[in-house]
């Protein structure tokens, strides 16, 4: 790629190099009319970006790939985190006969030939074979049956792919003759090396072209293409080639142009600067202000944005404690339920625990009651130093105790007697004020009647 002046940001980068030679993939691939992605697809494992705990150097499966021994597996996986290219390697290297079939278009028939052609293929000329079914899951409970025998016998090995949960749309007979290998969406950085590789591919990529992408344009895909490279590299293309060059033949592809071929927004939200303390102020004074809508909408930012779930539900388990508090005690316990929930299921699914405590949180009756209380209790603790505990209320008896002595409660009938629990120059402070709410309202009507019990029979006996 040739840089062309200018306030732009050029992209100068090693070329990447891969084996010669034509392949079943290959025609599609080396097509001018082939998009981007299939242009780019990785032709060894050394050009896979992410999947490490699949064909890292010491993986199962990269150890079988390179001794061209595979079981019979499904890949699952989300969209364009290179199952297809697993496939597509295996079948660069392998000495096996190589059958790509789509799940769409094939059938029993289909399976049934493949087999007999399988056995014909071992039997006269010691060959393998290697069925590859893209999208199995499309395949009806019929059509998997009818590959049983052969993957039971061995007649051929099964290489199927699914971006669907496999334990539900692949026949339990079937998925236990197979090794289930998942992959998961490529992270930014991933995807960030296959843009940079196709920027400066001139053969496969768009090397040749003059070009200069904006400062940010490549990370604004890589952030927001969902971890799915096919969606990414075709979004960068046709920013790229939908870009007419200038006069001096350069193409100019900016942020926004980015933005519209990969239909996302440019989300303005800085994880580390104003927006995100600015957003989470939002949300926090949303959910405080009993505003649900306006509670879920900067959730919803936060979690476009890409913002650790585990950070807003520490805000809940506070917010749940400081604002709601004595008004409605449930809200901590379905605040901390939500903060589990993130941990035990992660993203994206924690963002539907995370939107019941913000929603919770929002409409539930108010009161800071408790958080003004330890206010109130820690500013005197400052203040008076700390005063000593009185000798009836310390842990255990005192020699030098004389007077009041501990009353237990328990030992009175109505579980209740009137003492003395603070130091004796606090002993008229009521740090705890309970608010104007009907749950709180019942805890105040409660401490009048035992602070009025003062000449009660119980009192009396003590």
């Amino acid at each position: 790629m040739h840089g062309c002046g200018g306030a732009f940001f050029c992209c100068y980068l090693t070329r990447w190099r891969g084996q010669d030679g034509m392949d079943l993939f290959e025609q599609t691939r080396n097509s001018s009319q082939a998009p981007l992605a299939t242009r780019m697809r990785p032709r060894n494992l050394a050009e896979m970006v992410g999947q490490h705990h699949l064909v890292g150097p010491q993986s199962l499966l990269r150890q079988a790939i390179e001794a061209d021994t595979l079981p019979s597996m499904i890949l699952h996986g989300p969209a364009g985190t290179g199952k297809t290219t697993i496939a597509y390697i295996i079948a660069q290297g392998t000495q096996s006969h190589f059958e790509l079939l789509s799940a769409v278009s094939s059938g029993v028939e289909d399976f049934r030939r493949i087999a007999r052609e399988a056995t014909d293929r071992r039997k006269f000329h010691e060959q393998g074979t290697i069925v590859f079914i893209d999208e199995i899951h499309r395949l009806n409970k019929a059509q998997q049956d009818a590959l049983l025998p052969s993957v039971e016998d061995g007649t051929f090995t099964l290489i199927g792919t699914t971006t669907e949960n496999p334990y539900f749309t692949v026949v339990s007979p079937l998925l236990s003759r197979c090794r289930l290998f998942t992959l998961y969406s490529l992270e930014p950085q991933h995807i960030m090396a296959l843009l940079e590789r196709a920027l400066t591919d001139s053969q496969r990529g768009l090397g040749e072209l003059t070009m200069q992408i904006e400062e940010g344009a490549l990370a604004h895909i890589a952030e927001n293409a969902g971890g799915d490279a096919r969606a990414a590299l075709n979004a960068l293309e046709l920013a790229v080639v939908t870009t007419p060059p200038n006069d001096s033949g350069c193409r100019l592809v900016s942020l926004n142009q980015i933005e519209e071929a990969l239909q996302q927004p440019v989300l303005k939200y800085d994880r580390a600067g104003d927006e995100h303390y600015d957003t989470i102020s939002a949300y926090i004074k949303s959910m405080r202000g009993s505003d649900p809508d306006a509670a879920i909408y900067w959730l919803a930012k936060m979690l476009e944005a890409g913002e650790d779930p585990r950070f807003i539900a520490r805000r809940l388990v506070i917010q749940a404690a400081e604002d709601v508090g004595l008004a409605d005690p449930t809200a901590l316990r379905v605040a901390l339920n939500a903060a589990d929930a993130v941990e035990y299921v992660g993203m994206p699914e924690a963002q539907i625990p995370l939107a019941m405590a913000t929603i919770h949180l929002a409409v539930a009756p108010k009161s800071n009651s408790a958080y003004q209380a330890i206010a109130a209790a820690r500013g005197d603790v400052r203040q008076e130093g700390g005063a000593q505990v009185p000798s009836h209320l310390a842990g255990g008896p005192r020699p030098e105790a004389e007077g009041e002595q501990y009353l237990y409660p328990h030992d009175h009938p109505s579980g209740w007697v009137k003492q003395s629990y603070l130091p004796p120059q606090l002993v008229s402070r009521q740090y705890y004020q309970p608010k104007d709410n009907p749950r709180e309202q019942k805890i105040a009507e409660y401490l009048r009647k035992l602070r009025g019990e003062e000449n009660s029979p119980a009192q009396r006996e003590g």
